[in-house]
């Protein structure tokens, strides 16, 4: 369109349709608000006058702003209303019956150079502009709840779509202060298509009983960085609405990882459907409320019952590089004496350095008072030689992620170290009873993965094995409180909880852009702004490092066998090219060298 989109309609004035309504009336557009509720039609003008009376009480806008931001909004309960609208954003029910009746109803009341936007998040949009006497002008924008907050508008074009449609509408986009990704037509488009995914992968884990709805959110929280964890955004977005979003998606793409978690149907044929109806995963206080109540299934507060923890005093830890070093100044920091072991004298010194630096910076920043710096060093002791684990209580190895040097470490550790004395792993991503198997006393061996850079990482993912002995548990799970770390158990297989959930999300988005459906920047801006991630997927493969994520991503197709998991061949092609991200300089990306 040659002119600017100044009167706009949106039909639908549920949560998602009065947030666009705000946002558009905010931004200086005649806004006509279309439902057939009467109820929904006056709330959504009691919600923009609530929220720009709260802009007011916080100097943002002044009084008479708020007096045109009203203004400009006008309810009805006919679509006839929408005659000299130049865009149409339609937010009914995700239904095509809903959506085609909205769409066909237009065709006779709109002017010809109009544009129909859908805002659908799954469903396909060909499919409706087909329904369309003027299907090159529709389209799909899809903003993302809450509308005023989140930055995301994914326009979505078909084959049909007029590029002039596409540039109005993402100029409108950009007007709105939103950042608009242009992407094709197909389920979940960029940010859902990624997200739901893992949604539903954390859905079919959470059935599986291998980890508790509790753990699995608060290691995707606190291991990965995200706002919420999975089981509580699924709560927050509506079982019902996932189950609908995963059914297109599996429609489309016949990858197992899309079909529906059973769990899904179980619990929207129920009516257990999240906040909105006061139960989902967790319950809630009231339907609608955010407060998560006891149930059932809440955990019962540690501590209470069980096996009694063994004592801890002293820690080795074997290994010299970055994660070893920092394991070591989380347990020195604790209060542990540390024998920090390496293949050598000079290298366990050289870790004991790295670690006066990261407390000098923790000193610097005022995180930590000099006195306190100089005890945990004293409390660290370098070794060159396993043979100085002999007293130890816990020994907890971060070596080379390879089996066999971790099967030769553990064998010297079972010779070494003392009767009941604990050994723990922290792999990431290989089989924990492996390292145990290379010991006379298995029922000794747990895992304790800890998150890079241990200092900083909140998460340890406690590993147990069919034949790791119950105080074994305990005593890791006392031990990780007392270094301030949070523990999540989990089963003995790969990936544990974090990487089984992050890394298929990650080789998805490289199948995207494998594919040319979208960009590296449209992705991870994507993954950013409209899913509130801290890196988009590619800036975090490139910092992971690609033949890390390739190795982990080969692992969870052996051990789960299923096609969706094999690894994407341009990730492979990268790999095998030498472009393992930051660390050699090119990546996804290229990077200035140091």
């Amino acid at each position: 369109m040659d002119t600017p989109l100044s009167t706009i309609a949106v039909v639908g004035l549920g949560t998602m349709g009065t947030g666009i309504a705000e946002v558009l009336a905010r931004a200086g557009r005649e806004v006509v608000g279309i439902d057939i509720s009467e109820a929904a039609a006056r709330r959504a003008v009691a919600s923009l006058a609530a929220s720009t009376a709260r802009s007011v009480s916080r100097e943002r806008i002044t009084e008479e702003e708020r007096r045109d931001i009203l203004a400009r909004f006008r309810t009805f309960s006919d679509l006839q209303a929408a005659a000299d609208a130049d865009l149409v954003i339609e937010v009914v029910p995700e239904s095509y019956e809903a959506k085609q009746q909205v769409v066909r109803a237009l065709d006779g009341i709109l002017r010809p150079d109009a544009i129909i936007a859908t805002g659908t998040n799954a469903l396909s949009v060909t499919r409706l502009a087909a329904d369309s006497a003027r299907p090159e002008r529709v389209l799909g924008m899809h903003f993302f709840n809450p509308a005023p907050a989140m930055r995301l508008v994914e326009v979505v074009s078909s084959v049909l779509t007029a590029p002039q449609a596409v540039t109005a509408v993402t100029d409108l986009a950009h007007a709105l202060g939103k950042e608009p990704v242009e992407v094709g037509d197909r389920p979940g488009f960029v940010a859902d298509g990624l997200l739901f995914g893992y949604l539903n992968q954390a859905a079919a884990m959470y059935e599986s009983r291998y980890a508790s709805r509790e753990d699995i959110d608060a290691a995707m929280r606190l291991g990965c960085g995200l706002p919420m964890g999975p089981l509580a955004l699924l709560d927050l977005i509506g079982v019902d609405t996932a189950r609908t979003v995963l059914e297109a998606m599996y429609a489309e793409s016949r990858d197992r990882l899309h079909a529906p978690a059973p769990i899904l149907k179980q619990l929207a044929e129920a009516g257990l459907t999240g906040r909105k109806a006061g139960r989902g995963f967790y319950t809630y206080a009231a339907p609608d409320s955010a407060e998560v109540v006891p149930d059932a299934l809440t955990p019962a507060p540690e501590g209470t019952g069980g096996a009694v923890p063994r004592e801890v005093r002293s820690v080795g830890v074997a290994g010299s590089g970055t994660m070893a070093s920092g394991i070591a100044e989380v347990f020195a920091k604790a209060g542990y004496d540390v024998v920090l072991a390496a293949r050598s004298a000079e290298k366990a010194e050289t870790a004991k350095a790295r670690i006066a630096k990261s407390l000098a910076r923790s000193v610097d920043k005022g995180r930590l008072t000099a006195e306190a710096r100089d005890e945990t060093l004293a409390r660290i002791t370098p070794a060159g030689s396993l043979d100085s684990f002999a007293d130890v209580d816990l020994a907890v190895e971060a070596v080379a992620e390879d089996l066999e040097v971790k099967r030769q470490l553990f064998a010297t550790l079972d010779k070494v170290c003392k009767p009941g004395a604990v050994l723990a792993t922290t792999t990431s991503s290989l089989p924990v009873v492996a390292c145990a198997r290379a010991t006379s006393r298995p029922q000794d061996v747990i895992g304790m993965h800890f998150f890079n850079p241990a200092p900083a990482m909140k998460l340890v993912e406690v590993v147990r094995t069919v034949l790791t002995a119950d105080d074994v548990h305990a005593t890791v799970r006392a031990v990780t409180a007392k270094i301030r770390k949070h523990p999540v158990d989990c089963g003995d297989r790969a990936g544990f909880i974090v990487n089984a959930l992050l890394f298929p999300y990650l080789n998805n988005a490289v199948k995207m852009v494998q594919d040319h459906y979208a960009t590296l920047d449209a992705v991870d801006a994507a993954m950013k702004l409209g899913g509130g991630y801290p890196m988009g997927p590619f800036e975090l493969l490139d910092v992971v490092g690609l033949d890390v994520s390739l190795a982990i991503q080969r692992v969870l197709h052996d051990e789960f066998r299923e096609p969706g998991l094999a690894p994407a061949p341009l990730l492979e092609h990268l790999v095998a090219a030498g472009c393992l991200g930051r660390k050699t300089g090119r990546g996804f990306r290229e990077y200035a060298r140091r």
